[in-house]
C-alpha cells in the first residue's frame, strides 16, 4: 500500500516540481548572465551591511548577487509553495475528490496512507532541491563567474528543510480539517508573514528579536550561502516538522473523513442563520448556473479571507506605523542603494513613505497576494469541474459553454477586486495611523493596477484551464510564467540594448509609472485591461472547441 500510493503521488506530482525547479534554475542562469555585464563598482561600493543583507561576499563577482536575489528569495518561496501545495492536497485533496474511500478500502491504516503522502512530499521536494543545487553549481562554471567561497549545497539544504516545514504544516491542517483551501491558505499565509517578518522586524529598533518567532528566520538568518549550514537552526525546523507530523497523524485518526466534497459554503452558513437568510437567498438566487460565480467564489473563500486579511492588516495597516519606527541609519543606507538593485523588489525609496510601501507591500507582496487568489480560481474554474466530475452536470443545463467561461471570469474579477480593496483599505488606514500623508488617490491608483495585474494572470490560468482541462498544469504554468516575466522585468533594464523588451511584460504596466507618486496611468491600465479581455476571449474559444473529460 505504501509503495503503491507513494508511486502514484510521485507520478502525479513530479512534473510540477520539475518545472518549478528548472524554471528557477534557468532564471539563475539568466540573472547571473545579466549581472556579469554590470559594472562591479555598482555593488562593491555598497556598505558592508547591505552586502551581507543581499548575501554578497566581499571577494565575490557581481554575478554572485544572483544567489541572494533569485535563489534565497524566489527559489525558496517557490519550492516552499510547491511543498505546501502537495501537503494541502495529501489528505484533504483525496476527500475533496471523493477518492479517500478507495484508498482506505485497502487493508492499511490511515497512518500508512499519511506516511505514503509524507514520503512523496519529502522525496519530490528533495528532487526540487537537488535540481536547484545542480543549477547553482553549474551556472557559474558555464558563465565563468567567480563566486568565491559561497556554499550552494548549504543554501539548497536550508531551502529543502524550510519547504518541508511548510508542506507538513499544510498537511497537518488538511488532516485536521479536510479542506484544501484552508490548509493551503493558512500555510501560505504563514509563509508570507514569516518572509515579511524576518525582513521587517530587524529594521525596527528594539524589535529585532521578534523575527525569531517566524520559521523563515531559521532558514535565512545565518545566511547559509555565505556561512554554510547552521545545524542549530536546522534542528529547530526539524523539531517543528516532527510536531506537525504527529499533529497530522492525530488529526487524521480522530476525525470522520469525508468521502466526497461536501463542504458547507459561506452562502449555506448565511442561509442557516435566520437573521441573514433572506439576504443570502437573494444573493444565491436559484440553483441555475446563472449564479455559478457565487459557487466558484465560495469554493475559494478560505484562501480569499486569509489573503485579504494579510493584505489589510499586515501589509497595509501595520506598515504605516512601522515606517516611523525604522532606524534612520537603515533609511539613509537604503537611499544609497543602486536603482537597479531596488528594482528587484519593485523599486522605491526607503526615505519616503511611498517608497517604503512600494518596497514592502506593492513591489512583491501585493502582486503575489492578488495572483494567488486569481490563479487559484482560474486554474480550477473549468479544469476543476472536469477533475471533480461535475462538468457533465453543469453542461446539462441549457447554457452555452462560453456563458460558463464568462461566469467563471466574474469570480476572478470579484476575487481580485476584494484583495485589491483590502490592500487599499489597509494602506490608507496605515497612512492615516502613521501620519504619513500619502495621497488616497494615488493609493487607489496602484491598488487598481495591481488588481488588473492579478486579473491578467487569473485569465491566463483560465485559458490554460480551458485549453488543457488540467488544473495543476494551469496553476503551475501560470505561476512559472509570472515568475519568469517578473524577473525579466527586473533584469532587462540592466542592459541598454534589452531595456525596451521590458514593455512586453505585464509588470511593466504595473509599477513603471510610479502610481504611488504620480497617480493613475490610464494608458497602462488600458493595456492590462486589454490583455485580460483577450485572454478571456481565448479561454472561451479554447473551451468551446475541446472535448471535455468527464473523469478525474
Amino acid at each position: 500500500m505504501l509503495a503503491t500510493v507513494l508511486t502514484k503521488n510521485l507520478l502525479d506530482r513530479w512534473k510540477g516540481i520539475a518545472i518549478g525547479a528548472v524554471s528557477i534554475g534557468l532564471l539563475l542562469l539568466m540573472g547571473m548572465s545579466a549581472y556579469r555585464n554590470i559594472d562591479l563598482s555598482l555593488y562593491t561600493s555598497m556598505p558592508e551591511a547591505v552586502r551581507a543583507l543581499m548575501g554578497i561576499a566581499e571577494d565575490t563577482d557581481a554575478g554572485g548577487l544572483a544567489y541572494g536575489a533569485i535563489y534565497a528569495s524566489y527559489g525558496a518561496l517557490t519550492l516552499a509553495a510547491l511543498a505546501l501545495s502537495m501537503g494541502s492536497a495529501s489528505i484533504a485533496g483525496e476527500e475533496r475528490n471523493g477518492t479517500m474511500g478507495l484508498l482506505l478500502g485497502n487493508p492499511k491504516s490511515r497512518t500508512h496512507v499519511l506516511a505514503s503522502k509524507a514520503a512523496s512530499l519529502i522525496g519530490l521536494t528533495g528532487v526540487g532541491a537537488l535540481i536547484l543545487w545542480a543549477f547553482g553549481e553549474a551556472t557559474p562554471a558555464l558563465l565563468d563567474v567567480q563566486i568565491g567561497g559561497m556554499h550552494i549545497a548549504a543554501l539548497a539544504w536550508h531551502m529543502f528543510v524550510i519547504s518541508i516545514f511548510h508542506g507538513f504544516l499544510a498537511m497537518a491542517i488538511g488532516a485536521w480539517t479536510g479542506r484544501t483551501g484552508l490548509a493551503s491558505g493558512v500555510a501560505a499565509g504563514v509563509m508570507v508573514l514569516s518572509f515579511i517578518g524576518v525582513g521587517l522586524f530587524p529594521l525596527i529598533k528594539g524589535l529585532e528579536s521578534v523575527a525569531k518567532v517566524f520559521p523563515w528566520y531559521y532558514y535565512s538568518a545565518t545566511e547559509p550561502v555565505l556561512n554554510g549550514v547552521d545545524w542549530g537552526h536546522i534542528g529547530v525546523l526539524f523539531a517543528g516538522i516532527a510536531v506537525l507530523a504527529l499533529a497530522a497523524v492525530v488529526g487524521l485518526n480522530r476525525r470522520d473523513l469525508r468521502g466526497q466534497s461536501t463542504g458547507v459554503s459561506l452562502i449555506d452558513r448565511l442561509r442557516a442563520n435566520p437573521m441573514t437568510k433572506k439576504v443570502a437567498d437573494r444573493l444565491a438566487g436559484s440553483a441555475r448556473v446563472s449564479r455559478i460565480w457565487i459557487k466558484t467564489l465560495t469554493e475559494h473563500q478560505g484562501l480569499l479571507i486569509v489573503v485579504s486579511y494579510v493584505e489589510f492588516l499586515i501589509m497595509g495597516i501595520l506598515i504605516g506605523p512601522m515606517y516611523n519606527w525604522v532606524d534612520e541609519f537603515l533609511i539613509d543606507m537604503g537611499k544609497s542603494l543602486p536603482e537597479g538593485l531596488l528594482s528587484l523588489f519593485g523599486g522605491g525609496d526607503l526615505g519616503t513613505p511611498e517608497g517604503f510601501y512600494q518596497i514592502e507591500t506593492f513591489g512583491l507582496m501585493a502582486p503575489i497576494a492578488v495572483m494567488v487568489v486569481t490563479i487559484a480560481i482560474g486554474a480550477r474554474a473549468l479544469a476543476g469541474e472536469e477533475a471533480n466530475r461535475t462538468m457533465g452536470l453543469l453542461l446539462a443545463n441549457p447554457i452555452k459553454r462560453s456563458k460558463i467561461v464568462y461566469e467563471k471570469t466574474v469570480s476572478i474579477v470579484i476575487g481580485a477586486a476584494i484583495v485589491g480593496f483590502a490592500t487599499f483599505s489597509g494602506v490608507a488606514l496605515g497612512s492615516l495611523i502613521g501620519g504619513l500623508g500619502m495621497s488616497m488617490g494615488n493609493i487607489a491608483a496602484i491598488c487598481l493596477l495591481v488588481t488588473l495585474l492579478g486579473m491578467v494572470f487569473g485569465a491566463l490560468s483560465l485559458a490554460l484551464s480551458a485549453g488543457t482541462g488540467r488544473p495543476r498544469f494551469a496553476a503551475f504554468g501560470t505561476v512559472g510564467l509570472a515568475l519568469v516575466l517578473f524577473v525579466l522585468h527586473a533584469f532587462l533594464p540592466f542592459s541598454e540594448s534589452l531595456a525596451g523588451l521590458a514593455k512586453w511584460t505585464p509588470f511593466y504596466y504595473y509599477l513603471t509609472s510610479d502610481p504611488l507618486l504620480n497617480g493613475m496611468h490610464w494608458g497602462h491600465g488600458a493595456v492590462l485591461t486589454s490583455l485580460f479581455v483577450g485572454l478571456v476571449a481565448l479561454s472561451a474559444v479554447l473551451f468551446d472547441r475541446r472535448d471535455l473529460r468527464q473523469t478525474g
